[in-house]
């Protein structure tokens, strides 16, 4: 009997829905640390150490059940996904925490536009100069959220904009990654080192947990691990490009739903017009990326 192989355009649909999932569970961690102030005191290191552990918890008990074994093949492209994607989630959370969370949430969207500007640098054949002034619109919607009314820079959203840095680098490293690594072991392998590196770096800021502090833990670890593995799954079936500007809805849910689910001031004018900005030159990329890959460029 044949088994059912999913055509070209559903594997890259169930890449798109996986990933749209993604930022919706990444969006969710975020609000739960937000909650969670109003009742435990928890650093940032600890939300994300505990999110690293709880994956590595399920992605060795998972490997165990199903007998699959760690094969790990060039420990530079999982090393480099490791740190790279250690930094995102730590800055991310740390501006979740001094920030707000349409702040933090937008900035840390902005790593597909570094993705196309690294891809510009490393990849002679994606260079496209449409694709360049497309990132330049966008930087400005960048300066707007960061600044917005007037010259000064609120160095608390430099957080944010740090995790947007460096998460670009973890998916291009995903990406080259999964060309020769199961998901399993890129995550195994992130999660464990990760974990082990917030360990060492934050030794501080832990503490034993009462059941409450557990909770807000174990929960916003489960909207994580859930993101982490959406994605992971997600960018089997597209790009580093593609996958990067997919995530992007997670601009419009945090723009949105911040005033209404944590009560925080809804964006500025300049604020708003920058989030659009940012969104609109995702899109754009997107859109640029799928003509060129339809005209064989």
């Amino acid at each position: 009997m044949s088994t059912f192989q999913p055509s070209l355009s559903s594997r890259q649909l169930l890449g798109w829905l996986a990933i749209f999932g993604s930022a919706a569970s990444f969006y969710l961690a975020t609000v739960i640390i937000r909650w969670s102030a109003s009742y435990v005191e928890i650093a940032a290191p600890y939300f994300v150490f505990a999110r690293f552990f709880l994956g590595f918890l399920v992605v060795s008990s998972t490997m165990l059940v199903i007998r699959q074994p760690f094969k790990p093949k060039r420990y530079h492209l999982l090393l480099g996904r490791t740190i790279a994607n250690t930094i995102a989630v730590f800055c991310f959370y740390k501006a979740v925490e001094v920030g707000t969370l349409a702040e933090a949430n937008i900035l840390n969207m902005t790593y597909p536009l570094f993705v196309t500007l690294f891809s510009w640098f490393l990849i002679r054949e994606q260079r496209d100069p449409f694709s360049f002034v497309i990132v330049a619109v966008a930087f400005v919607g960048i300066w707007l959220i960061i600044s917005p009314g007037d010259m000064s820079i609120r160095f608390h959203t430099l957080w944010g904009l740090g995790s947007g840095f460096s998460a670009a680098f973890a998916m291009i490293y995903l990406n080259i990654s999964r060309r020769v690594h199961d998901s399993q072991t890129i995550l195994l392998f992130m999660f464990g080192c990760g974990a082990l590196i917030i360990f060492i770096l934050f030794r501080s800021a832990f503490f034993w947990p009462n059941l409450l502090e557990f909770f807000f833990l174990f929960i916003c670890s489960v909207a994580g691990v859930g993101g982490q593995y959406l994605i992971t799954f997600g960018f089997r079936y597209v790009t580093a490009v593609e996958g990067s500007i997919m995530s992007s809805s997670r601009i419009l849910l945090a723009a949105l739903l911040g005033p209404y689910i944590v009560g925080e001031p809804s964006l500025t004018l300049f604020g708003w017009l920058g989030a659009v900005l940012l969104f609109s030159a995702n899109s754009g990329l997107a859109l640029r990326r799928m003509k060129k890959k339809a005209a064989g460029i």
